[in-house]
């Protein structure tokens, strides 16, 4: 077997591809697709993003210091490729896209109606990274589509068929391969 060298690079792939609304009080509120997300701590629940200082949604969060992370299901995928790609400053996402904003629990920024799952987040510090300034929010309520919830009343990931990025593209998340600790439990008898 041959590998190839390359220059250092983004390559932790697959990675999600989320919605973050955000939002002053008395505006429209905004949209950024976000791919650079992820858990950073379980307590408390904590996440991260990363945001360019030129995104529009940039100074939102900034000054607000609120946020609500939202799953991207394949029925958001044009949405959430759009709202990527378009700017808050040109256009209302929320009104071009469809989306419907969802009143939050515990942060004043709205999450989105359609999203699976919404994570409302307040920011706790802001480190400059370069391309990117890395939010670091601690997760203060998450509000779950109940559709999507099994009779155990576990989240069913594959029903709610939950969007992932990699290398410039959208895929779904493919079937289930194992849980976590399946390689070290012990084998039942019959």
């Amino acid at each position: 077997m041959a590998k190839e060298i390359w220059k250092p690079g983004n390559m932790l792939y697959p990675i999600p591809a989320v919605m973050v609304s955000c939002g002053r009080p008395g505006e429209k509120p905004n949209i950024i697709t976000v791919a650079w997300a992820g858990n950073i701590c379980s307590s408390p629940a904590m996440l991260s993003i990363s945001v360019r200082k030129e995104r529009f949604s940039y100074d939102i969060i900034k000054e607000t210091g609120e946020f609500v992370v939202n799953l991207t299901s394949a029925s958001l995928t044009r949405a959430a490729d759009w709202c990527g790609v378009r700017s808050g400053k040109d256009f209302d996402k929320f009104k071009e896209m469809k989306l419907t904003p969802q009143k939050s629990e515990k942060v004043s920024a709205p999450g989105i109606e359609e999203s699976p799952v919404n994570i409302e987040c307040k920011v706790k510090s802001v480190v400059e990274l370069g391309s990117h300034d890395m939010f670091i929010a601690e997760v203060v309520c998450v509000t779950v589509d109940d559709r999507f919830m099994d009779e155990k009343g576990r989240f069913d990931l594959k029903a709610a068929d939950l969007v992932a990025y990699s290398h410039g593209e959208y895929f779904t998340l493919g079937k289930k391969l194992g849980k976590f600790g399946y390689s070290v439990a012990k084998k039942r008898k019959r």
